[in-house]
């Protein structure tokens, strides 16, 4: 679809952007940068749902949630239930009269709060979708080795992450970025977004377009877990590359030197024909540390052993015996 893309729509007049009652919904940093685009724009954010506070740290604190600590200093009402089914919860939104709600990096909604607002409920999702729906769109898009990613809004439905699609916006991936760099661009993009497509729905010049009419394949992009992580040394030198670009800074691909976890964080490669055993390593003890693909050699730039700091490839390599 074309970037930022808006048309007229059918839906009755809503009231202006500074006048609709927003109830936001987020938890963590990616979550904190939508919701100041939209109180630095002047929306109406009745009320702001996080997660409960969580014990963390050495002495198991009470922390509050990245988008709470923001809400508290713009003195936002905060919300945040155990449960989102809790009929308390559910009296207290249905008083507040929201004209929509906003999802931001929160945890699945039951339709009662979804489906409560007159405008419904709107996602932002760092993906171009239909393409990557699911948990970890970022990290996805980094190891299938993507050129370009994007922000999407749409409105909530049933199935997760396949709401009709209100705006896009298009983001490049250049060979430098990592999962650290790559989801701070969307982070902000998609503040920008968020508050051009609460404005075109506010103004009705926003088009919704159902993903069942963008003809394409689809690529998923399901949660993270440890076994993603893992290095396959059968693979080519830009798979691995790729994947330990969309797992840096965290949680970060790992593979094993010597018996110990040894977590990479930065790389190059070498496509070029050698004879090794994929996994082997190779080191000059002083300047490089390579591992033998398929295809090729795969170079360490940034490391970290089991039970050490992260550092350069050359500081370990110091204290390293091959």
């Amino acid at each position: 679809m074309p970037e930022k893309s808006v048309s007229c729509s059918s839906f009755a007049p809503m009231p202006a952007f500074q006048d609709l009652k927003i109830v936001f919904f987020g938890t963590p940093d990616f979550a904190v940068a939508s919701l100041q685009a939209l109180v630095e724009a002047g929306a109406n954010i009745v009320a702001v749902v996080t997660a409960p506070d969580k014990p963390a740290g050495r002495g198991m604190q009470l922390h509050a949630s990245a988008v709470k600590q923001y809400a508290s200093s713009q003195n936002l009402p905060v919300l945040q239930p155990e449960k989102l089914k809790a009929p308390e919860f559910i009296d207290e939104l249905k008083k507040l009269n929201a004209h929509l709600h906003i999802v931001v990096a929160f945890r699945m909604l039951p339709e009662v709060v979804w489906n409560m607002p007159p405008m419904g409920t709107v996602n932002v999702h760092a993906s171009l979708l239909p393409q990557y729906r699911g948990a970890a769109p970022i990290n996805w898009a980094i190891i299938n080795g993507e050129t370009e990613t994007g922000v999407t809004t749409f409105k909530l439905q049933h199935e997760i992450d396949t709401g009709n699609i209100l705006m896009q916006t298009k983001v490049p991936i250049p060979p430098t970025d990592n999962i650290g760099s790559l989801y701070h661009k969307l982070m902000l993009e998609g503040g920008k977004l968020l508050v051009a497509t609460v404005i075109g729905l506010a103004e009705n010049t926003i088009k919704e377009l159902p993903q069942a009419d963008v003809a394409t394949t689809i690529k998923h992009a399901p949660k993270i877990f440890k076994e993603h992580t893992l290095i396959d040394w059968s693979k080519g030198v830009v798979n691995i590359h790729n994947l330990i670009r969309g797992m840096s800074p965290v949680p970060a691909a790992y593979t094993t030197l010597q018996g110990k976890v040894l977590k990479i964080y930065e790389s190059h490669y070498e496509q070029t024909p050698h004879d090794k055993e994929s996994g082997s390593y190779d080191t000059d003890g002083k300047t490089y540390l390579r591992f033998a693909a398929t295809d090729g050699w795969l170079y360490v730039d940034e490391l970290q052993i089991e039970g050490k700091k992260r550092m350069p490839v050359t500081d370990f390599l110091r204290g390293f015996r091959a």
